[in-house]
């Protein structure tokens, strides 16, 4: 019997070989790169967009899940009913300019909402810009009209919104902080909206949730999407938070 030429085999072989086998590193765009001393991060080019990659999957309160804007490499989240831990995994570009990548867990809802949650990141070496996020989009887009705030690695808290489908991303609060060291009270964040009024709720140290500023003004249409996301900020690398304590009422008043 004649046996097969090695070359065949080898063409054989990658043809049914498992994906993990063939899968190669994504290819980071330049512009995606993160910011380091010999590079700056960009918006992406004009018109730049991937589709929103959706899970009908529940976890916990919420109802579904979405890699926003189709990140190079997929998210992923578990919950423990015993703690009421929201672990996000991400490996995403940034939420910021006038498209977002990240990892979303959403509910729909109109009129009203009070959202809050506990923020840890297990990783104490993670990117200092990595953000974990309580967001509110008008829909699932890469590009959605939204406001969130976020608690980023290295301690910052903001309060950004786009004001329009496909606008770039304005920060109306900030609050200057430094990365929580270990065995630290984890840092709450609250989202409070009020009919067109968003309001950013804050405990640093373990002290009641207080507000933030003013309340920053943007009219979203119900239904909308309302949940918890995490970035990485490091388009071909993942990292993880972990939210617990969520609070997702459909009213207003209800952050704590």
């Amino acid at each position: 019997m004649k046996l097969p030429r090695l070359s065949a085999l080898v063409a054989l072989f990658l043809c049914v070989a498992p994906l993990w086998l063939r899968a190669e590193t994504p290819v980071v765009p330049d512009w995606a790169l993160p910011g380091s001393a010999t590079h700056q991060q960009v918006p992406p080019p004009a018109g730049f967009h991937r589709p929103t990659v959706t899970l009908a999957v529940p976890l916990g309160i919420f109802t579904g899940q979405s890699d926003i804007g189709g990140p190079l490499l997929p998210g992923s989240a578990s919950y423990d009913a015993g703690t009421k831990h929201y672990t996000i995994n991400s490996a995403s570009y940034n939420i910021w300019y006038f498209r977002d990548e990240f990892r979303y867990l959403w509910q729909q809802v109109s009129g009203d909402v009070s959202l809050a949650a506990d923020v840890t990141f297990p990783n104490p070496a993670g990117y200092g810009d990595r953000k974990a996020v309580l967001v509110i989009r008008q829909d699932l887009d890469d590009n959605a009209k939204e406001i969130m705030t976020a608690l980023h690695g290295a301690g910052l808290i903001h309060l950004a919104f786009r004001p329009a489908k496909g606008a770039d991303l304005k920060e109306s609060q900030r609050i200057e902080g430094t990365a929580s060291k270990a065995g630290a009270a984890p840092i709450r964040l609250g989202l409070e909206k009020h009919g067109d009024a968003f309001a950013l709720f804050v405990s640093l140290k373990g002290e009641p949730m207080h507000q933030v500023g003013t309340p920053t003004t943007l009219h979203l249409d119900g239904p909308f999407y309302v949940g918890i996301g995490f970035c990485s900020h490091l388009p071909a690398t993942s990292d993880t938070t972990v939210l617990e304590n969520v609070v997702l009422e459909n009213a207003a008043g209800k952050v704590r």
